[in-house]
């Protein structure tokens, strides 16, 4: 084994390749449900906490007639705010990016331009910044994920499915990517 990537051979790269793959199936949900978990103690000034209403989010699309993709895609389409709430769009992206359409990355990515609609105007923002991608292909998705799934995801009385009826979907979608990474 190399001690610097200047010196690996195809030996090498092959091996590593292989233990990334391994980890990843092994991994990558376990991580994806803890961090679902933690999402628990973020409460940031709404009637429910950020897993309440992801676990609200993913029950309304499975309810909704969802494809596997996009119940785990409004699962963890908050899941960045672990992170940064200004940026939790495009950290929940780049996570989901291996695992999930072209579309739903970029539904995910802009899901807040989408949310505007209802409070972008009380905070001196453009109201209207969805407009912008009208042309886009996945416009159409942004708007189901945000205006059936996502934005009455906040009834602290709704009954949501638990976090772990969603595993096996979690389990699934993340234990292969769909693209290269």
């Amino acid at each position: 084994m190399f001690t610097t990537m200047l010196e690996g051979t195809q030996e090498d790269w092959s091996h590593i390749a292989q233990e990334h793959a391994k980890h990843q199936k092994t991994t990558a949900a376990t991580q994806i449900m803890d961090s679902l978990r933690r999402l628990e103690a973020i409460e940031v000034g709404f009637g429910a906490n950020q897993l309440a209403h992801s676990l609200m989010t993913a029950t309304l699309a499975r309810q909704d007639g969802a494809t596997d993709e996009e119940i785990v895609a409004a699962l963890c389409h908050d899941i960045g705010k672990l992170m940064s709430i200004p940026n939790h769009g495009a950290i929940a992206a780049e996570i989901l990016k291996p695992y999930v359409s072209d579309d739903l990355y970029h539904t995910i990515k802009w899901h807040q331009d989408f949310q505007g609609r209802y409070y972008y105007e009380f905070l001196g923002k453009e109201g209207n910044a969805r407009d912008r991608f009208k042309d886009e292909p996945w416009f159409a998705t942004a708007e189901k994920l945000v205006d059936r799934w996502d934005a009455p995801a906040f009834d602290p009385d709704f009954k949501a499915d638990s976090l772990e009826s969603f595993e096996p979907l979690v389990q699934k979608i993340f234990s292969k990517p769909t693209r290269a990474y």
